[in-house]
Order: structure tokens, then C-alpha cells, then sequence
């Protein structure tokens, strides 16, 4: 069996959550559990209602549009439609923004705590965004 991946995303740049959202989309095909916790600047791109821009850091985010790559909300929503991904978002953060699950994209798993959300990332591999 695979190791679980684990990924926290936090950086809201364009960058930062296509990187992220790539590992999370081909571990979830390629039979990894996948758990994703949203928290901080990212987590306001992912909203059921229309979200802010993910701003691009330098000229790879700018080309990440021009050239119409795979947007990395699409890349998570297939990592949890084709395969084993959950998502979730930051209780913390959603209470900070004033947010509450119905808020939140509808391919997300809802909210959960980072001590629970660590605990778990103790079985596997944790990248951090």
C-alpha cells in the first residue's frame, strides 16, 4: 500500500496552489490517499461563491494563465472526483474569515482542526505550500 500523502496548502499565490494541487491530483489517480487542508491565504480561493483571483508571485504564475494551463482548482476537484482526496478547510481560518461550511466549494470534505488534520499526517508523507 502507498503511503498516505498529506498536503497544507497556506500561500494563496497562483504558484503555490497549482504546485500543490499537482501532487494531490496524480497521488489521488494513482491510488495514494490524498488529504489537503486548506488554511490562511489559500483558503479564500476555494468558496462556493465567486473567489478573489489567486495573484500570481512572479512570471511563471502569470504564464500558468496566459497559456491556459489546468487550473489547480480543476486538478483538486479531479484528485477527489477520480480518486481517493479529501479536502479540507482550516476551522481556524473559516472562524477568521467569517465563513462557514456552506461557504466552501462543493467538492470540499468541510472543516476540520490542524491538531486532528497533523495527528492523522503522522501515517505519511506531509508537503507544505
Amino acid at each position: 500500500m502507498a503511503t498516505p500523502l498529506f498536503i497544507v496548502c497556506q500561500n494563496g499565490s497562483r504558484e503555490s496552489l497549482q504546485f500543490a494541487a499537482m501532487p494531490a491530483s496524480v497521488g489521488a489517480v494513482s491510488g495514494r490517499v490524498v488529504t489537503v487542508f486548506l488554511s490562511m491565504n489559500a483558503l479564500q480561493h476555494f468558496l462556493r461563491r465567486p473567489s478573489p483571483e489567486a495573484p500570481a508571485a512572479g512570471p511563471v504564475g502569470v504564464l500558468l494563465q496566459t497559456r491556459q494551463a489546468p487550473r489547480f482548482e480543476e486538478l483538486f476537484r479531479q484528485a477527489v472526483e477520480l480518486g481517493d482526496a479529501r479536502i479540507y478547510a482550516c476551522s481556524m481560518a473559516m472562524d477568521l474569515l467569517d465563513m462557514v461550511e456552506v461557504d466552501l466549494a462543493e467538492y470540499l470534505a468541510g472543516a476540520q482542526g490542524l491538531t486532528k488534520f497533523l495527528g492523522d499526517a503522522e501515517a505519511g508523507q506531509l508537503l507544505v505550500f
